[in-house]
């Protein structure tokens, strides 16, 4: 499959004008039409990889303005990660070409949110939701660990975790970033404003990350 021909930092700069023109109430909504869909029948050339919360106010496709064939997205609730979520961000970047993997976490995170309640010692979540808030939860302790405690704080102590496991836990992953040849960035979104906010980011050029997503951490 050929590459979509974007740098790491050219899909970053990407994604960014698009979430810029979201916030600013004037998105293009490029590449919605019949002509597109038609376009994508015999194969596709995403060029970014969006790993993000299940949350139904956080669909990448709209808050970055982009459209069909543009983005290969993966959502488990609070951006958790397991074997078949690495298999598919491992597919994006080593079989379609993606040069950009986004870690997409949001505030008022349901699931952040109830790791947060067990970690106070309420009762535990039933069926296989405690599985998803056990996975959550170590970001929540190193997160109050370190002194920290407001909801942001949570919510970016749970971004990074998320991208450190990826490249912990993806060895195809990380020779990637190691290469320069895939960018890992994680980004908090915030609902009110419809902004997506840096937290922390792998193998991108520094020039890539600065103003105006105003980083938290580089």
């Amino acid at each position: 499959m050929p590459s979509s021909g974007l740098s790491p930092a050219q899909a970053f700069d990407t994604l960014l004008g698009g979430n810029q023109r979201f916030v600013r109430g004037v998105p293009l909504h490029p590449n919605q039409d019949a002509v597109r869909r038609s376009e994508l029948t015999t194969g596709q050339m995403p060029f970014a990889v969006v790993l993000g919360c299940s949350d139904s106010r956080l669909a990448a496709e709209i808050i970055f303005d982009q459209g069909l064939g543009e983005l290969f997205v993966v959502r488990t609730a609070g951006h958790v990660v397991g074997p078949a979520v690495l298999g598919s961000i491992e597919y994006g970047t080593n079989v379609l070409n993606c040069r950009l993997v986004i870690v997409l976490g949001h505030d008022s995170c349901g699931a952040v949110a109830a790791a947060r309640a067990a970690v106070a010692g309420q009762p535990p979540a039933p069926g296989y939701v405690r599985d998803i808030v056990e996975r959550v939860t170590p970001s929540v302790l190193a997160a109050q660990a370190a002194g920290l405690h407001s909801d942001s704080d949570m919510i970016d102590t749970h971004i990074r975790h998320t991208v450190d496991l990826l490249l912990d836990r993806s060895r195809v992953l990380a020779e990637q970033v190691a290469e320069n040849h895939v960018g890992v960035v994680g980004l908090a979104y915030h609902l009110a404003e419809g902004k997506a906010r840096l937290v922390t980011s792998r193998g991108l050029p520094e020039a890539a990350t600065g103003d105006p997503l105003t980083p938290a951490a580089i």
